[in-house]
């Protein structure tokens, strides 16, 4: 069900006490260059469009707007890939002794490489989008997979991964619980390798690599800006668990340490771990539980990453924590572009960001947050459509039928 429509928008500044900061340098812009040349292996690699919406911009009172673009990544609608294909195949390397660099595409599809290191299964949990992202990496690869999937997925998000020959199941349990049971089968399976964008206490390394997969997307935006005569001044960027946050704010933090753009982390209302960590304001995760009901399934996850969590806990501004209707409201946006803008097909996890801009830019309510930001006619944001139509008949809804209409006029329930 979609959250009320009198729900409003949540915020708080960073006031967590600093850690010592141990997880950064894993996004530096070294690591990330090697995450990028290992994509750019793949035959399906192509840089994803960085987008500029000038008439958009201008109209909310800002000076330049940037969304990259995820919805054309491997053809696969969704950035998760980037995270499951570096992981798989660091691991791969690690197991031969090898580094990333020495196991590309054509290494890692040889014939000769299958009779080193055999077959494993890769297992994993997902909304949709990182298991499928996981599930085509395997298969590519010629290994196995098996996924879970929460109660509430849709039929379409679980068709997707079966397509890519892995073993798929929805579950009677949310997003956590199918976390827990994927790394029991993988523990419990000869040659079984949980392959999980969220951390744990001692399961960080497949996580870290993941993270350091998403920073491609990060350099090449970064790369993208610079070639339009730009540094962004502001990131916002969505979090389920965090690892893309993680990714995007490392690198972005690494990338400009003395003078990094105000960067916010921004969340699903009924899946907000990270805004509830950072108002308990003490360094601790604080854990939402329960079914986490929201149009954003990307994001409906209620435990942070621990690596991810260092890394936002000492770097982000803000953390924002919105109702469905935000979400619902950007993707309309960006489907009904102004002026000479182009469209972009930006999914319910995708759009939350934009939806956010757009709030803070024309509604009075939220203008002592949009003052907290620094947002003004100075500003150049970036924002990551982190996926596109990836569940086709929820966008239609939501574009098409008003579902999660804004605040200032009814909805329908889901």
């Amino acid at each position: 069900m979609c959250n009320i429509p009198e729900a409003h928008i949540k915020w708080t500044l960073n006031n967590i006490p600093k850690s010592d900061d141990r997880q950064i340098h894993y996004m530096s812009v070294e690591e990330m260059k090697k995450a990028s040349n290992f994509h750019k292996s793949f035959p399906q690699y192509d840089v994803t469009p960085l987008t500029r919406l000038s008439d958009l911009a201008e109209y909310l009172g800002l000076k330049r707007l940037y969304v990259k673009d995820e919805s054309y990544r491997f053809g696969l609608n969704a950035f998760k890939v980037l995270g499951g294909s570096y992981a798989i195949a660091r691991h791969i390397a690690k197991e031969l002794g090898r580094d990333v660099s020495q196991v590309p595409y054509s290494v890692l599809t040889s014939k000769e490489l299958r009779e080193q290191f055999g077959q494993a299964t890769f297992f994993t949990a997902t909304d949709g989008n990182h298991g499928r992202g996981v599930a085509w990496a395997a298969n590519k690869l010629g290994q196995k997979c098996v996924v879970r999937m929460p109660k509430g997925t849709t039929q379409t998000r679980l068709n997707n991964i079966a397509k890519e020959h892995a073993t798929v199941t929805i579950e009677d349990m949310n997003y956590d619980d199918c976390v827990r049971l994927a790394a029991k089968e993988a523990a419990e399976t000869e040659r079984g390798i949980m392959v999980q964008d969220t951390a744990w206490e001692g399961y960080e390394e497949i996580p870290t690599w993941i993270m350091q997969g998403y920073g491609t997307l990060a350099m090449e935006a970064d790369e993208q800006l610079s070639s339009d005569g730009s540094r962004p001044t502001h990131i916002l960027i969505q979090a389920g668990v965090g690892s893309l946050a993680g990714a995007v704010i490392g690198y972005f933090a690494n990338r400009f340490k003395d003078n990094p753009p105000v960067m916010v982390v921004v969340e699903a209302g009924a899946a907000d771990c990270l805004y509830r960590s950072a108002m308990q304001a003490d360094g601790s995760r604080v854990n939402v539980t329960g079914d986490m009901l929201t149009i954003m399934a990307g994001l409906a996850c209620g435990e942070a990453n621990t690596v991810s969590w260092d890394i936002l806990r000492n770097h982000a501004d803000a953390f924002v924590s919105c109702p469905d209707w935000v979400s619902a409201n950007g993707t309309r946006i960006y489907g009904a572009p102004l002026g000479s803008d182009k469209r972009v097909i930006s999914g319910e996890s995708g759009s939350v960001t934009l939806g956010l801009v757009h709030a803070l830019m024309t509604n009075p309510e939220y203008e002592e947050l949009k003052h907290a930001l620094k947002l003004d006619e100075n500003s150049q944001v970036l924002l990551v459509s982190s996926e596109g139509d990836t569940d086709p008949d929820r966008y239609r809804e939501i574009a098409w039928e008003g579902l999660c209409g804004t605040q200032k006029r009814p909805f329908a329930d889901l």
